[in-house]
């Protein structure tokens, strides 16, 4: 089996759901450094199932939160902070370049992501991988959507994070590579024009790690509760064993133009779950539930082989059931924008 890893980024907020540039002194023992002096970010050992990733996940939120609370702030999964806020740049060379270069872009970038590791043999087949996902990887998104609200005011989007995400001039989809080579020499060539810094500025929806032997799909929002970035990582496996497996059979890749992948994505962070999507086959809007059950039928063979189908059945009825952290957030929002950061602190916890 493939091994599986998450990435999460988290805001640190104080008493009133404000973001609090308390990074520094959280920092350590596996908590990370990120942009931004109100954000940390975890990352789990790889896992080889749905149960051993549930547990690393919800170890290393403990693990944050405690560093959170031993600084004098609270943890939280929120992609976007509900309250109006400015935020710091981390101190370091590289942050205070990006900072530099990349102006009020790299300055509101106070989003929080989730980044799922899949391990691939080599980068050939990373890359086999990465012109196969792409159709895919808005279903992903629509899962994780958890950043309804931008500066204190509905979005009118559920991830509004991957709207500014796409400031980036590196950020959202790809065409196809054919080969690492061809994928190397266009890193290779973002980075000569000064469109990123260096190869961790490659903000792909879905890249090779620089770090480690895998597929890093990125195209997420940080997810409110543990058991979706668990449903996230258990479906993003899937995936990769599936393309992988086509790759190998010599099945061609799909011809998919990035602007429409850009337009499937766009739909995405609008709908969330709760209107329509694009069809990763058909390309046309769809209802929600079908859009993900297409995903669902697609990795449903490498799921039932892991004995992970009823597994994830069961966590995406669950969050069809209760709604995306977006719903979630707009629900609790009657009572408040700080209300809304202070049940999601509890729901990043539980």
């Amino acid at each position: 089996m493939r091994t599986v890893g998450v990435e999460e980024e988290f805001l640190l907020v104080d008493d009133t759901g404000a973001p609090v540039g308390l990074a520094q002194e959280a920092a350590g023992g596996g908590v990370q450094l990120e942009l931004k002096e109100e954000m940390l970010e975890t990352g789990t050992e790889p896992a080889l199932g749905m149960a051993e990733l549930a547990a690393e996940v919800r170890r290393q939120r403990s693990v944050a939160g405690a560093a959170a609370g031993a600084a004098g702030a609270r943890l939280v999964a929120l992609a976007t902070s509900p309250l109006t806020t400015t935020s710091s740049v981390t101190a370091g060379f590289r942050y205070r370049r990006i900072a530099a270069e990349f102006g009020l872009t790299a300055r509101e970038q106070l989003t929080c992501g989730c980044h799922v590791h899949v391990q691939v043999a080599d980068d050939e087949e990373g890359v086999a991988v990465l012109d196969r996902l792409g159709p895919w990887l808005p279903v992903l998104l629509a899962i994780s959507a958890n950043s309804p609200f931008w500066h204190g005011v509905d979005s009118g989007y559920a991830s509004y994070r991957s709207q500014v995400w796409q400031r980036w001039p590196t950020a959202g989809p790809t065409g196809g590579f054919g080969s690492a080579a061809t994928y190397r020499q266009v890193v290779d060539s973002l980075i000569a024009t000064g469109a990123a810094l260096d190869r961790a500025m490659i903000y792909f929806d879905a890249r090779l790690s620089e770090r480690y032997p895998t597929v890093e799909i990125r195209v997420a929002d940080v997810c409110l509760r543990a058991g979706d970035a668990v449903l996230l990582g258990g479906l993003a496996r899937a995936l990769v064993e599936t393309v992988a497996r086509e790759a190998a059979d010599g099945l061609p890749a799909p011809s998919v133009r990035p602007e429409v992948l850009r337009g499937a994505g766009w739909r995405a962070g609008r709908a969330g779950l709760r209107g329509p999507l694009v069809h990763p086959v058909h390309f046309v809007q769809v209802p929600a539930a079908e859009a993900v059950g297409a995903l669902l039928d697609y990795v449903g063979p490498v799921l039932a082989e892991a004995g992970e189908g009823e597994l994830v059945a069961a966590a995406w009825q669950q969050l069809l059931a209760r709604g995306t952290g977006a719903e979630e957030q707009r629900g609790w929002a009657v009572d408040g924008p700080a209300a809304v950061v202070d049940a999601a602190v509890l729901a990043t916890g539980a």
